[in-house]
């Protein structure tokens, strides 16, 4: 298994802020180079993993735009600490998992979602529909990463 250098991400990660408010750059400079870490870069990184077909969708949109796609009990017995369970509305809706109800490897890729491909201030819970994206990603369905990302303003 290859290592890492733990500078190098340090320094990656200290490079990677936003240059101007709003703007999201998508790349980090490292070593005197840009690193790009833009859908495009990750996808070819990755090998681009998944091709679809114009109009064809991944599995995890597929499930999403169901009505009965995903089952709740499973994602909470999947994603939270044994005892713990959604926050949810006076109504009983379930509406996002709380840090502390997270387990270790949900908490995880919450940051790797929330501070690189979903973008957000607010890291410390998992909302609808970023909790599904967690359980398709640990549950291994496929998912294309560029239909999930919003658009950046240009």
């Amino acid at each position: 298994m290859a290592k890492f250098d733990p500078e190098i991400v340090l320094e990656f990660y200290a490079n990677a802020w936003p240059t101007e408010e709003g703007v999201q750059d998508m790349r980090s400079w490292v070593r005197g180079q840009w690193i790009p870490f833009d859908v495009d870069a990750l996808s070819q990184f990755l090998g681009d993993p998944l091709v679809l077909e114009e109009g064809q969708e991944c599995e995890f949109s597929q499930r999403r735009n169901r009505a009965d796609g995903f089952d709740e009990e499973a994602i909470a017995q999947l994603l939270c600490i044994p005892g713990q369970d959604f926050a949810r509305t006076a109504a009983r809706r379930r509406v996002r998992i709380m840090h502390t109800s997270m387990t270790t490897l949900t908490q995880m890729w919450m940051m790797l979602l929330l501070s690189n491909v979903l973008s957000s201030d607010h890291n410390s819970d998992l909302p609808l529909p970023k909790w599904q994206l967690v359980y398709a990603i640990l549950t291994r369905m496929s998912v294309h990463v560029a239909h999930q990302v919003p658009s950046r303003p240009g």
